[in-house]
């Protein structure tokens, strides 16, 4: 079994991200992306679980969080998660919960065995505010990708039509900064970068539009 080599410290950032095995797709259709996501919300909670007897989730009560969210990207065969560690082996803890729950619930659906991810999930630490800031954008900019492989260096598709790909697409935290009711986010334990939607469309508009220069 591999081991982790960095340890996660209560109060400091980190991003987390994880593929599939051999870069396949992890999510196959609009269902797995959306129980990813409940399992986000679900996993996230000091209480143990059985996914069985929550259903829905419509009337579980997570009780005290052990992990705070800043971002997230889900894209066909990887994920991106910034988060704040908020208690002892929260984030640990967490991402046991919400791997797992997803490699059954997949793997059961499509009727397969064996290992869904490429190993442990990684982690990078977020000590420096320009490293969290980029997070944010690199992070939301990531499903541009789909529309335009190349953007970065060739770009096919205008700044406009990218930026507005990426806030059309459902399964970034950008929908919960867009609309400002955030259920899976807490933004509130991190630096606040963009005060409301306006600030995030500039902020990914310049992202854009450096990238291309």
């Amino acid at each position: 079994m591999a081991l982790r080599k960095q340890t996660f410290v209560p109060g400091e950032y980190y991003h987390l991200y994880n593929r599939g095995t051999e870069k396949r797709i992890i999510f196959l259709d609009e269902q797995d992306y959306h129980h990813f996501l409940f399992l986000m919300y679900i996993c996230n909670t000091e209480k143990s679980i059985t996914l069985r007897s929550i259903g829905n989730g419509e009337f579980f009560e997570r009780g005290e969080t052990i992990i705070d969210i800043g971002s997230f990207c889900l894209m066909p065969n990887h994920f991106h998660i910034l988060v704040h560690e908020k208690i002892e082996s929260g984030i640990s803890t967490y991402m046991r919960k919400l791997m797992t729950g997803y490699s059954m619930y997949f793997n059961k659906k499509y009727k397969r065995t064996g290992k869904l991810y490429e190993g442990v999930f990684k982690s990078i630490h977020a000590n420096k505010d320009t490293y969290l800031k980029y997070l944010y954008s690199y992070m939301h900019l990531n499903p541009a990708k789909l529309i335009d492989s190349k953007w970065k260096e060739k770009r096919n598709k205008t700044v406009t039509e990218l930026l507005e790909y990426v806030f059309k697409y459902p399964y970034s935290s950008l929908k919960e900064y867009e609309s400002e009711k955030f259920k899976i986010l807490n933004p509130a334990v991190f630096p606040v970068y963009f005060k409301n939607p306006i600030d995030h469309k500039k902020e990914l508009f310049e992202w854009l539009d450096i990238e291309n220069t």
